[in-house]
């Protein structure tokens, strides 16, 4: 037979064992008090079997037993077991007609149980531990009388105030134990009993090295003045005092002073005990400890020394940052703004405090505020700096532009302590930039006229003089080509930027070469190779050279036949960047020409003069092969003479 779950208000079955487990009582040796209440109830009941049944997890265990012979027994055969489960006496008059215990072992078998009277033991709180029981191998239809209830009542009671007994002289045990061992293993404290009437203080050792007693002495006892004399005597008056209040009042002394020894080395103790009286209010005895506090003593002054320094130091930043041009902020690592400077109150007009925590974001254009903050919090997750431009609500009431900065400070784990940024206004200077740009734009755009009014003086020159015709269309391509160049590296607007792709060389060429395009628009003039980044200082020179290059070849070479073809081949080789022009497709040639062209020599003075490389011509049977060998830096100068400096 199994014990049966039942459902309980006020307890539950880890609950129980947790409350069993405190009296820490199980498997311990016989004790006579717990054995004389098992005979007792035996002998009032006329019994042949008693027990003190405390149930386990799994067994019933017997603090005391007579007649069952044994220590333990499972769980599923346990009377007890069903006898806890209320708070009044269990009573079984005859097992075999009862269905819970007709086919228990211990009633179909040895020690054939019939009868059973079983008292829970019930803690203060009403959790049962098990029960007080007695048995019978003989039926009892009867039952009992008020007087035995009574008595086993009364015995479970003697029970579970043994239990509470045997636990509070436990606990106390293991608490004056503890505290035995604590004092043995520390060397700052000592003890001390003074007999106040006989004037005979009795110390630990620790407490007599404390104060320069001979231990000897100290075990013995000594008046208090053998203690006392090594109080340092600026404090000694002090102390008496103390002790003098606590005999006379309630008795609470804490005392907190200084020790000197015969070498003149000083320690911090402090002191505490408790003054006992007699019925006359008379003080009796005076028990307390001394704990030495010399190193808490010295940690208190560093930190106060640290904390002095801190203050100072943090006074001196706010100094500075109040006397610095920019705005300057702190936040938590988490980036909770909690510092702004004068600097920030003064631009922004707002009540100090207002922009503490997430309220900075409020001081943003509307405009900004999703951008900044998206900026901001990849700043406090990936540890970057945080660099931003946008516009910052000024106490005038208007947004002016500003430079937000800032960095984190790191400890020597790599842990994000603290940020520190700044902000610039920069709203005088992004209008300076803005009317550059606009100055730089109409100069442009100025140029572009004036190529444009070149070209057509070139024009009417030539209706003028049609013997210089030929002259005349020649010039007006080269001026082309230099219009061009400069349309495509000019200062632009977001309207008026050019749709060729980005300032690159195999872009910029890409458009020069689109007039030689085939008739299905495909280009002849095929770029392959690395390319490179392309500013205004070569713009002119590149254009020239390749317009040249290809004029040239539409006249004489590759381009003038409908089957030819020509590679321009750029590569990046360490501080050079070669190009290769390599026509075929055209008429054979047979060497190179008689004379030198214009057009040749204005290649020639492009790269050699104003690129500062080489130009090798190959004149092949299949067409012209060009090798420019130029500086790397020759694309882009202007570049390269920002990273120089």
């Amino acid at each position: 037979m199994t014990h049966p779950d039942a459902d309980c208000p006020r307890w539950d079955e880890s609950e129980r064992l947790k409350a069993l487990g405190v009296y820490a009582v199980l498997d311990t040796e016989r004790e006579k008090a717990f054995d004389d209440i098992a005979r007792l109830a035996a002998r009032l009941f006329d019994a042949p079997m008693a027990a003190v049944s405390l149930v386990d997890a799994d067994r019933q265990w017997f603090k005391a037993e007579v007649g069952l012979g044994v220590r333990e027994t499972p769980r599923p055969t346990s009377f007890c077991a069903h006898a806890m489960l209320s708070d009044v006496l269990m009573v079984v008059p005859d097992a075999t007609q009862d269905a819970r215990f007709v086919d228990n072992p211990l009633v179909t078998g040895a020690p054939s149980i019939r009868f059973y009277a079983g008292q829970p033991l019930l803690t203060p709180d009403g959790v049962p531990l098990g029960a007080l029981c007695v048995l019978d191998d003989k039926p009892r239809p009867e039952g009992l009388t008020e007087l035995q209830i009574l008595a086993l009542q009364t015995l479970a009671d003697q029970v579970m105030t043994q239990l509470e007994l045997r636990r509070a002289l436990r606990e106390r045990q293991e608490s004056e134990e503890t505290t035995r061992r604590a004092l043995e293993a520390s060397n700052y404290v000592g003890a001390w009993d003074w007999d106040v009437l006989s004037d005979r203080v009795v110390a630990d050792e620790r407490f007599a090295e404390m104060y320069s007693v001979d231990p000897a002495l100290a075990r013995a006892g000594a008046p208090i003045a053998t203690f006392t004399a090594s109080v340092d005597p600026e404090d000694l008056e002090r102390v008496a005092a103390e002790i003098e209040a606590a005999t006379n009042g309630d008795g609470a002394f804490l005392s907190e002073y200084r020790l000197k020894n015969a070498a003149g080395r000083i320690r911090w103790v402090v002191a505490r005990g408790q003054v006992y009286f007699n019925r006359d209010g008379a003080p009796i005895r005076f028990p307390g400890i001394v704990v030495d506090i010399t190193e808490r003593k010295r940690v208190d002054a560093d930190l106060e020394a640290i904390a002095a320094r801190l203050s100072e130091s943090e006074a001196q930043f706010r100094v500075l940052a109040d006397a610095m041009p920019q705005m300057v902020w702190s936040t938590r690592p988490d980036g909770f703004h909690d510092y702004y400077n004068a600097r920030w109150y003064e631009f922004t007009g707002v009540p100090v405090g207002s922009t503490d925590g997430e309220g900075w974001n409020d001081m943003f254009h509307p405009e900004d505020q999703a951008r900044a903050w998206e900026r901001w919090t990849r700043s406090l997750n990936t540890g970057e700096p945080y660099d931003i431009e946008y516009r910052l609500k000024h106490h005038s009431g208007v947004y002016r532009w500003t430079l937000g900065r800032a960095v984190a400070i790191r400890n020597d784990d790599g842990e994000i302590t603290r940020w520190f940024g700044t902000c610039t206004d920069i709203d005088d200077l992004k209008k300076l930039e803005q009317g550059r740009e606009l100055v730089s734009q109409e100069l442009s755009h100025r140029i572009k006229n004036i190529f444009a009014v070149i070209t057509a003086l070139v024009a009417l020159s030539a209706r003028q003089y049609p013997e210089a015709k030929a002259f005349a269309a020649s010039l007006r391509t080269r001026i082309t080509a230099l219009a061009r160049a400069h349309e495509f590296v000019r200062p632009h607007t977001e309207t008026s930027q050019p749709t060729v792709g980005a300032t690159t060389l195999h872009a910029f060429l890409t458009d020069l070469f689109q007039a030689y395009a085939d008739e299905g628009g495909a280009a002849r003039v095929v770029i392959t190779g690395d390319d490179a980044v392309f500013d205004d200082q070569a713009a002119t020179s590149v254009a020239l050279l390749f317009h040249e290059l290809a004029t040239n070849a539409a006249k004489y070479g590759a381009l003038s036949e409908g089957k030819g073809a020509i590679r321009l081949v750029t590569q990046a080789d360490g501080d050079r960047f070669v190009l290769t022009w390599t026509e075929t497709g055209g008429p054979a040639l047979t060497g190179p020409p008689a004379r030198v062209g214009f057009g040749s020599s204005l290649a020639t003075l492009s790269v050699e003069g104003q690129l500062g490389g080489r130009l090798q011509r190959e004149w092949l049977p299949e067409g012209l092969k060009i090798v420019v060998d130029l500086p790397a830096t020759a694309l882009s100068r202007r570049r390269a003479a920002e990273k120089i400096t």
